[in-house]
């Protein structure tokens, strides 16, 4: 997540949020019904509420109209329950429903029919007896009966005292955190009938008939060396018409298109959020384009465990099951295709933001445990988005342990990254000895959100024996100023997407002075931040683009943000790009700017496969896609972030050929993904000649030589400066170089591939260079020869 984004989406939210006050209360007129007992062991309830008919309370105006209906006579067995395992839980012939709050003083069950749902009825409450149904902190009851079509939520009471942290309301219906499926609109940024952005949600109830045909999936475990990473949104890569999807903008949309990422070379993807959250967040008339802002982007989570219902062809069909089989047809498809799949996963806030926010789950439940509060209640904002998760406490901790370990076990996916990691480093409220460890030590007090260098969090997922075997990334910075790249905890597992590299990488390639030695530090898989710790190269996620700031035809188009189409007034948006517009600002630019932006896309993405470490593609930069120069497109529904699959094709013949090239060039290469960094037995360094770089501040060229034991040996040079050079290359006695790609040449000449016709001829042309160990570079233009035995026959 961007931190400017962040900033300026918490001021969006604050200035939105009395739009969605009409989030429906179930203000319920309890009427006595006497329920029928039976002597099997359990009591049975027969509609205690008799469907009481609500209209939903508007403005905060805590009156409402209140409509009965005849009873319907669906009877359920109760039973005390388990308080283990939370949420619910199909068992002993029935239901169990668990739930952890430690400040409510009473519980209430609440089950509703799917049709009941979205008249905002109440189908059956189930009182819970804190005396029966209470074990510690868990509110627990076990119920058997006809469960078809039937969804929960829970109702809490208790102290309303936002001083002390709390907001219980026993008129609001509230999400189960541990829910499997939440169900609420059926189809993606569509309002209700009544305009209401946030209607009620409830929760599916698992039947025993809950199974899925993984086909003997399991998990591929590459060595995260091995991996070409593409970060993809879900809906954003097959909406688009040109797609011709039979299912746009879902999981069986991705499905349909993985052989698009295979044929690219890719064998992981990393999805935007694709928890439960709420697309109509930000739902308001954009001006500038003439249609309405939403939350495309996803960083908002509603509920941890759900996968978004909406980005399911199914909807809420089947209460959110088939939703669940969709994902995980997603999943075991991308592993039949040799593709892992990580999650981008939002652990530093929720969907309900501050105090002037709305409670949907967690602040429902008991905020002052899910929540870092401060001494009078107030929320910390270290998220920038309103609130931040209590990631270090002990019920949350292992609640998001739990949730990671529901994703790995039954969803089988191979990895996460985690948005705005650093939040996860933090003290949480309440911060003690007695909290964390059990017992009080003397001076042990922290203020709360102290960076800890051992947090506990990170420490439970790093030794867990699920979690640790899968692929932890971490974004290691968050919007309250903390900056982690190169040293967060890592326990030699976690690896990090390396800002740094990023950074350096732009300033490099555009010809920036004072960078040729960090840039080489870059390709090296940056051990100056990660050797010292212990780590490896493969810890270092790079990336030169993500969803966050331009893409890759943008950073070579644009010098300025160009966000006007956000409705912020170009406020919103990180200002320093470190792009470069090749000498014209915006698309319309001269043949020799287009060319040379053409250039550097070609240097970029050479950079990003060449570099020691795991090289992250964004979705779409394969092709060239652009947003018009806008950095921050978290809230656009159309073309701006939308796959447009016939601009693919249009370069077929030119950028996605060289993109695909290059990726298969990696793969081929035992040198450019190494599992240790590179020392001087395998990698020397180069200037205009061999053996002589040049690390001056005005120094523009950085070359090396690879022992390859696939290749030989690799050249690969980089001419950042504006002037043409002639290198001269290393000598390599009954050895020849032979050229393979040069950003300089027009397609399909950058990429000299086995399968070019025209191959010979183009490498004859400048065999008058090679064979005085020579070869031209034009400005801002990279290279990469390979070491051939020479044939004395020939």
């Amino acid at each position: 997540m961007n931190v400017l984004h962040s900033t300026s989406h918490s001021r969006h939210v604050l200035k939105l949020i009395s739009l969605f006050r009409s989030f429906p209360k179930f203000r319920l007129l309890k009427r006595n019904v006497t329920s029928s007992i039976e002597n099997s062991g359990g009591n049975v309830f027969s509609n205690s509420t008799a469907s009481i008919s609500i209209k939903a309370a508007r403005d905060g105006v805590d009156t409402a109209v209140v409509e009965e209906e005849g009873p319907k006579l669906r009877k359920f067995l109760v039973f005390e329950g388990h308080p283990a395992p939370f949420g619910a839980t199909v068992r002993d012939g029935g239901v169990n429903f668990a739930i952890f709050s430690a400040n409510a003083v009473s519980a209430t069950l609440c089950l509703i029919s799917l049709s009941d749902l979205h008249e905002n009825i109440v189908t059956e409450q189930i009182f819970l007896d804190p005396l029966t149904n209470k074990t510690g902190d868990v509110w627990h009851v076990h119920l058997k009966g006809d469960f078809k079509d039937m969804l929960y939520g829970f109702k809490f009471d208790g102290s309303f005292s936002p001083e002390e942290g709390h907001y219980y309301d026993p008129s609001q219906i509230v999400l189960d955190p541990y829910a499997k499926a939440v169900i609420s609109k059926e189809d993606f940024g569509v309002l209700e009938p009544d305009d209401n952005c946030w209607p009620q949600m409830a929760c599916m109830i698992p039947t025993s008939d809950d199974k899925f045909d993984w086909e003997g999936d399991s998990v591929l475990k590459y060595p995260q060396r091995d991996l070409i990473i593409y970060e993809m949104h879900v809906r954003g890569f097959t909406q688009h018409e040109s797609s011709r999807a039979e299912f746009p903008g879902t999981y069986l949309g991705v499905v349909e298109k993985l052989d698009h990422l295979k044929e690219l070379g890719i064998n992981c993807i990393e999805l935007m959020p694709c928890h439960e959250f709420n697309e109509l967040e930000h739902y308001s008339y954009n001006s500038v384009l003439g249609d309405y802002k939403v939350n495309f982007w996803g960083y908002s989570t509603v509920n941890y465990f759900s996968p978004m219902t909406r980005y399911s062809s199914a909807g809420t069909r089947n209460c959110g099951r088939d939703a669940i089989n969709e994902f995980k047809l997603l999943v075991r498809e991308a592993h039949k295709r040799g593709i892992e799949v990580l999650m981008d996963v939002v652990f530093n806030h929720t969907a309900e933001g501050n105090e002037k926010g709305l409670t949907l789950s967690f602040k429902g439940v008991d905020n002052s445990v899910y929540y870092m509060l401060a001494p009078k209640g107030e929320f910390y904002n270290y998220s920038g988005c309103g609130n931040t998760f209590n990631c270090n406490h002990p019920v949350v901790r292992q609640f998001i342990l739990d949730c990671l370990r529901y994703w790995v076990t039954e969803m089988h996916v191979d990895g996460f990254r985690f948005d705005l990691a650093s939040i996860m480093t933090r003290s949480s409220s309440l911060w003690d000895a007695a909290n964390v460890f059990g017992s009080p030590i003397k001076g042990d007090l922290l203020t709360t959100g102290t960076p800890l260098s051992s947090p506990p969090l990170i420490e439970m997922m790093s030794n867990d024996p699920i979690l640790r075997h899968v692929k932890l990334i971490a974004e290691a910075w968050d919007a309250g100023g903390l900056y982690q790249v190169g040293t967060y905890p890592h326990w030699h597992i976690w690896s990090e997407w390396n800002g740094k590299y990023r950074d350096i990488v732009r300033q490099f390639i555009k010809g920036t002075d004072g960078f040729s030695g960090f840039f080489a530090e870059c390709l090296c898989g940056s051990p100056d931040l990660y050797q010292e710790g212990g780590r490896k190269p493969w810890n270092s996620i790079n990336f030169v683009c993500a969803h966050d700031g331009f893409t890759l035809a943008d950073l070579v188009t644009y010098n300025e943000k160009h966000n006007l189409a956000n409705g912020e007034d170009n406020n919103d948006g990180e200002n320093h790009n470190s792009s470069w517009n090749c000498g014209q600002e915006g698309e319309l630019a001269s043949i020799s700017v287009k060319k040379l932006r053409k250039r550097q896309m070609r240097n970029f993405f050479l950079c990003l496969m060449v570099s020691q470490g795991v090289p992250m593609i964004y979705m779409g930069d394969e092709f060239g896609h652009t947003k018009g120069g806008n950095n921050n497109t978290y809230c656009h529904d159309n073309y701006i972030n939308y796959f447009q699959w016939d601009k693919k094709e249009e370069s077929s013949s030119d950028f996605f050929r060289f993109c695909r090239l290059m990726t298969k060039f990696r793969h081929e290469c035992e040198s450019l993904g190494l599992n240790d960094f590179p020392t001087a037995e395998r990698l020397q360094w180069h200037g205009h000649a061999p053996g002589t770089p040049d690390w001056s501040k005005t120094s523009r060229f950085v070359a090396f030589t690879l022992i390859d034991s696939v290749k030989h040996e690799i050249y690969i040079a980089f001419n950042a400066s504006h002037l043409p050079v002639t290198i001269t290359l290393p000598e390599r006695p009954a050895y020849r170089w032979e050229p393979i790609v040069d950003t300089g040449k027009p397609a399909p000449f950058d990429f000299l591939s086995g399968d070019l016709p025209e191959r010979d001829t183009a490498i004859k042309q400048y065999s008058h260079f090679l064979e005085a160990n020579l070869y031209p570079m034009l400005s801002y233009s990279s290279i990469i020869l390979t070491l051939s035995p020479v044939d004395d026959n020939a």
